[in-house]
């Protein structure tokens, strides 16, 4: 039996972050007029003159695949995008190309997919990528269009429990209450992701992997650079902050705990991320991020889901051969801070130990749902090499109570 390739990342880059809105440029968010393709075309097109950048040997042709990951595949965001997106973006048409649904893990699952062909070598170059413009497709669109339509629509008791009779905000409000949380809990948690995704802003440590992107609506020219979801006030006056999202009211439950300023933000956004054998990075002359050494999904209950998470970052530091301990960076996707809370409990670190998501999360940058795995992924491997570190755990919740994760170590 061949021996498993060693499968390494050579570089992360994403979009600048909008707000979503469905109301014209004006008042919508900076986003919300482009097009799925076209963002995502341009952040795999500035992710490969990055790479031709460093090493000049570096062929587009020897992509083998290129995997996106996306959740409402309707309209522009359908059609198997990943093809579209590549070959807008001047990928060689060699290049296979597929798209992912796995709810809010899909563009982790990219990457993990793309890791797992070719550490048993099915290829040496793939190209991993995530968008949603949440703008234009909420999320349950791609279903709505058949329920709709009246079509025969089809689905377990549990699924429809999760999916529509349970939304996922109630299910954190379940996990609040079980577990004992309280709203200053989950606002203080909230504001702490804001408060490192500003200084994180502020210190540059976005810009060097943002790609910029230009797009045309209605005659007018529009060039995107910088996230528009944060609030400086976090950095600047914690406790008037805190003060401010203390007034917001929970949408899920009269008197509930979860809002908007304790749950992740509905924005629009892209990234890819390059990945090779580390044989073919090394023939090429390119020095890895990181190396992926652990990987698992899991399932959880649907109701309450959220929480699938927990044993899937078990199984991926068992298979990695490491423990919470030797992870420099603990990146949880904060869908909802409430189970951001027992996923610390349950894996045995502090919910606020300063290796939690340390430029910040998705309750300050927000949750474009297909990329988000790819966006923080980046931001997880751009702070261990930034900061010396060696070891990584990302993982993210998904609708109908599904989790994923990977675990990542600096060579």
């Amino acid at each position: 039996m061949a021996k498993m390739k060693e499968v390494v990342v050579v570089d992360v880059v994403r979009s600048p972050i909008g707000k979503s809105g469905r109301k014209g440029m004006e008042k919508g968010g900076q986003l919300c007029q482009a097009s799925a393709q076209e963002l995502l075309a341009g952040v795999m097109r500035g992710l490969l003159d990055r790479v031709h950048e460093k090493s000049p040997k570096f062929d587009e042709h020897d992509i083998e695949d290129v995997i996106v990951g996306i959740l409402s595949q309707i309209g522009e965001q359908g059609g198997n995008i990943a093809r579209i997106a590549a070959l807008m973006a001047g990928i060689p048409n060699v290049a296979a190309a597929y798209t992912i649904n796995q709810y809010c893990n899909a563009g982790l699952r990219a990457i993990n997919s793309a890791a797992h062909q070719m550490m048993i070598g099915d290829g040496d170059i793939c190209l991993c990528a995530g968008v949603e413009i949440m703008s234009h497709y909420g999320m349950g669109s791609d279903i709505e269009v058949a329920f709709k339509a009246n079509y025969p629509v089809r689905m377990s008791s549990k699924f429809m429990e999760s999916g529509i009779g349970v939304p996922q905000g109630l299910c954190a409000e379940m996990i609040s209450e079980e577990n004992g949380h309280t709203r200053e809990l989950l606002d203080r948690a909230g504001a702490i992701s804001m408060k490192k995704a500003v200084e994180a802003q502020r210190q540059g440590l976005y810009a060097d992997h943002i790609i910029p992107f230009e797009f045309t609506w209605d005659d007018k020219k529009y060039v995107v650079e910088t996230d528009e979801t944060l609030r400086p006030k976090a950095a600047d006056d914690f406790d008037g902050f805190m003060a401010d999202l203390a007034t917001l009211k929970p949408p899920f439950k009269p008197d509930g705990m979860v809002t908007a300023g304790n749950s992740s933000q509905i924005v629009d956004g892209a990234a890819a991320a390059l990945l090779m054998t580390a044989d073919k990075a090394e023939k090429l002359g390119l020095e890895p991020l990181v190396r992926i050494i652990g990987t698992a999904s899991c399932g959880g209950e649907p109701v309450p889901m959220l929480l699938a998470p927990i044993p899937a970052s078990q199984k991926a530091l068992k298979r990695a051969g490491k423990t919470i301990d030797d992870m420099d960076v603990i990146e949880p996707n904060e869908a909802f801070m409430s189970p951001l809370i027992e996923f610390a409990k349950e894996l045995g670190y502090e919910h606020d130990d300063p290796r939690v998501n340390p430029t910040g999360g998705a309750v300050a940058l927000g949750h474009p749902i297909g990329a988000s795995g790819v966006v923080y992924f980046g931001e997880m491997v751009h702070h261990l090499k930034r900061t010396n570190g060696r070891c990584g755990l990302q993982m993210l919740c998904g609708g109908g109570g599904v989790g994923i994760a990977a675990v990542v170590e600096r060579i």
